[in-house]
């Protein structure tokens, strides 16, 4: 029980201890990143997440929104393993291009709360979106890369509440349990000293009878050994009589 409501306090503290987002975080910035050995254009983006959590919920954000499907990895860097980034090949984007095209995307831990998000694309595999090339292109997956960005600050704060209204409901429940344990102890003390104090009381009417029926007893042998000496008496007398 003890240890169950120190690991309650340790969670609480744990989420209340966690530091508000950096001025960074959720806003989406151009970069670069190592794709096929050479540097290519990105939008990066870093969210209060862990990767897994991040590339998981970018393909089904990208999926219910656009209707465009990722396939492969997307981790990078995490526990030492690298792969290949998720990848839609040749998917129809019309907010982009009216044309089809590769849209690419990774998604690396910096540290232990917060994941990075990394989106690029290009037309064929070759012709890879640049600011300065391609403007059109780049930007609107800007845009399409910060709507996500906002939707993922929504979720994430949407679940740090739901985990701390559960943590809410299991400090209630305990509450509650202590506070039926405690008035279960204190009815069963004021019970036990109920039942003490008439023991007492019946031990000292036991203790007063024992006096009485020894100081009674005492005097029933005396009137016993009495009663004896006459019966005796009464029995010589009745055979004298007899034997006249």
């Amino acid at each position: 029980m003890f240890q169950r409501y120190c690991l309650l306090l340790s969670c609480l503290a744990t989420l209340l201890a966690t530091a508000p987002a950096g001025a960074q975080t959720y806003d989406v910035r151009a970069s670069t990143v190592n794709y096929d050995r050479r540097e290519r254009a990105a939008l990066k983006v870093q969210v209060e997440s862990s990767a897994s959590w991040l590339r998981d919920y970018f393909q089904t954000w990208m999926k219910d929104n656009y209707a465009i499907k990722f396939k492969g990895g997307g981790l990078l860097g995490v526990g030492g393993n690298k792969t290949d980034p998720l990848k839609a090949k040749q998917t129809p984007a019309s907010t982009i291009s009216g044309k089809l095209v590769d849209l690419y995307a990774t998604t690396v831990a910096p540290s232990d709360s917060v994941a990075e998000l990394a989106v690029f694309g290009s037309f064929d595999g070759s012709s890879f979106f640049d600011p300065d090339r391609t403007p059109t292109e780049f930007n609107a997956l800007r845009t399409i890369t910060q709507s996500f960005a906002n939707a993922a600050r929504l979720k994430v704060y949407r679940e740090r509440i739901a985990e701390a209204e559960e943590l809410v409901k299991k400090a209630d429940k305990e509450k509650d349990r202590l506070e039926k344990s405690t008035n279960s102890a204190r009815s069963n003390t004021a019970s036990n000293l109920s039942k003490i104090e008439s023991l007492i009381k019946q031990n000292a009417a036991n203790r007063l009878q024992i006096s009485q029926d020894s100081s009674a007893l005492l005097l029933n042998v005396e009137a016993r050994a009495a009663a004896s000496k006459l019966l005796q008496q009464r029995q010589a007398r009745l055979s004298g009589l007899e034997r006249k």
